[in-house]
């Protein structure tokens, strides 16, 4: 008999915290949140780190990944992990479309599905071909080089073709680990940010408008980004409903990153069904259409 209907998957960090910042404050009332949802309409739920070696993992009907927020750092863990515990539990997300999103080679078929994309040049592990020429390929001046595998922008670099010599040995050694990928710089990061619009069960919830901080490219609030409400148009809202629309497998809940590309057309930077922040904290009625998507699942 299982003890657990849900069980909300975070990170060591986040458990029991000694001490409590702004960002870890945001971390727990998020998952409160969505753990008080769950509660609310009857569900038995807990919450453990995704590495806990204690945990009996067949002993919960299902788990939902909320802040594992460094998994993609110790992925060498986390995927033989992954890859059991799916043989013991349903996961949230289903198993196969985690597995799908988990590798951003997932745009080339959201651009096959007909979803426009910002255009991106993956490049194999192991890849012998200087960085220089993959660049001059390209046809893009400015560039974004970062892994195919990662989150919170880690190894995430900004790259003039006329200076690319300064990142030579840095991407000797980041390709002769994990795979890496090419975008053209955006533009429109500097001047409008990035927004995310949430999709719960493929209907939009609400949106946040991100902006870097002065200076630097990165939207992420590990690097100084700030985050602010943002009141989306119904043409972004069609085209966030659209892209979850295409996908084969349709997510409990999704968070479709959208910039205004070089042409000044909307277009997916990344479509995140694993472990997004999807800022409950922002909108009232989130954290409950979520709870009703997985009641919905686990039903």
């Amino acid at each position: 008999m299982t003890k657990y209907d849900v069980t909300i998957l975070t990170t060591q960090a986040y458990i029991n915290p000694p001490e409590v910042d702004d960002y870890i404050n945001n971390v727990l009332t998020e998952d409160r949140l969505v753990k008080e949802a769950l509660e609310a309409k009857g569900l038995r739920v807990t919450r453990v780190s995704w590495d806990d070696p204690d945990f009996d993992w067949s002993g919960t009907r299902s788990v939902l990944f909320r802040t594992i927020w460094d998994y993609f750092e110790r992925y060498n863990e986390f995927e033989p992990w992954l890859k059991r515990i799916s043989t013991l539990t349903k996961t949230i997300n289903p198993i196969e479309l985690i597995w799908w999103n988990i590798d951003k080679h997932y745009l080339l078929d959201l651009e096959q599905w007909g979803v426009n994309i910002v255009p991106t040049l993956y490049i194999t592990k192991g890849s012998k071909e200087p960085l220089a020429e993959l660049i001059s390929k390209s046809g893009w001046q400015n560039v974004i080089l970062k892994p195919a595998i990662s989150g919170t922008a880690r190894h995430t670099y900004r790259i003039n073709a006329s200076k690319v010599s300064a990142y030579t040995e840095l991407y000797g050694q980041l390709i002769a680990n994990e795979s890496m990928m090419l975008q053209p710089f955006i533009k429109n990061i500097l001047s409008e940010g990035e927004v995310s619009h949430m999709v719960f069960n493929g209907k939009y919830s609400h949106s946040v408008l991100k902006r870097a901080a002065e200076g630097d490219f990165r939207v992420q609030d590990d690097f100084g980004g700030s985050v602010f409400e943002y009141e989306a148009s119904q043409e972004e809202i069609d085209f966030a409903e659209g892209v979850i629309d295409k996908c084969k497998l349709k997510p409990v809940y999704a968070r479709v990153d959208v910039v205004r590309d070089n042409n000044n057309q909307l277009a997916v930077a990344e479509l995140e069904a694993i472990e997004p922040e999807l800022w409950f904290r922002m909108c009232p009625t989130a954290a409950q259409s979520l709870a009703t998507g997985v009641c919905d699942f686990l039903d």
